[in-house]
């Protein structure tokens, strides 16, 4: 698999441009581009959520760096999400299942609708959500689907009145611990398998990351909610249509 180091890296970088940037997608994009090599979805999981950990490290300290951290939204969200993640993972390896990755696609559609409709003002979610339970919700997604810990708890906190940038900053600040947690999971039950493909998924995601965070934090609010739901919808239109 030498010869997928160079597109590793492109994806890498371009996966963690996004996610930094708009708090969710490095897994989706990263997963969706092993699978596609052929890889089994468990294996594909590991070899990504082993790269993340060093690309969520350095967005998260990014995020901290730019003022994006909520620290009682990080406090929230990071300990059952990490806790979720582990079970996750262990589902995977054990109990391969497709159908919630549809599950999953739908509910995001409709968050992206509903973000976009908030950034006109057309929607207001009044009701608060348990941001423990969402993170939860995201961890055990984000190992089993190969991604989703940002599309999920991200996409329910904005679409739920959290402001955006504090959403993503804190989301991705708390995704290195929910990461780290997969990954020795993984990694205890599998190993680590194609080093080469966790190596360019990692050098082009810590280049980007702090990129990403700086963009977070300049760009305007209105147009950061458009592209976030925007994002959803397109990324998941394209999971259930495939």
């Amino acid at each position: 698999m030498m010869d997928l180091l160079i597109p590793s890296l492109l994806v890498g970088f371009l996966a963690e441009m996004v996610d930094n940037t708009l708090g969710m997608a490095y897994g989706v994009t990263s997963n969706s581009f092993l699978l596609s090599f052929g890889l089994a979805p468990a294996v594909a999981s590991a070899t990504v959520h082993t790269a993340e950990v060093f690309t969520t490290a350095v967005a998260g300290v990014s995020h901290l760096k730019f003022g994006n951290v909520d620290k009682k939204l990080f406090l929230n969200l990071v300990i059952p999400g990490a806790v979720a993640a582990a079970f996750g993972a262990y589902f995977l390896v054990n109990f391969p299942i497709g159908i919630v990755s549809k599950a999953v696609s739908v509910y995001l559609v409709i968050m992206g609708v509903l973000i976009i409709l908030r950034a006109f003002g057309k929607v207001i979610i009044s009701r608060k959500i348990n941001r423990k339970v969402l993170a939860g919700l995201g961890g055990f997604l984000d190992a089993v689907g190969g991604g989703g810990w940002g599309p999920v708890v991200t996409s329910t906190l904005i679409a739920n009145n959290e402001d955006p940038k504090r959403a993503i900053g804190s989301v991705n600040a708390a995704e290195f611990f929910v990461t780290v947690t997969e990954a020795l999971v993984f990694c205890t039950l599998m190993g680590i398998r194609y080093p080469e493909v966790v190596a360019g998924l990692l050098a082009g995601g810590v280049v980007a990351a702090p990129i990403g965070a700086y963009v977070c934090k300049k760009a305007p609010t209105r147009p950061l909610m458009i592209a976030v739901g925007l994002l959803i919808i397109f990324l998941n239109l394209r999971r259930l249509l495939c």
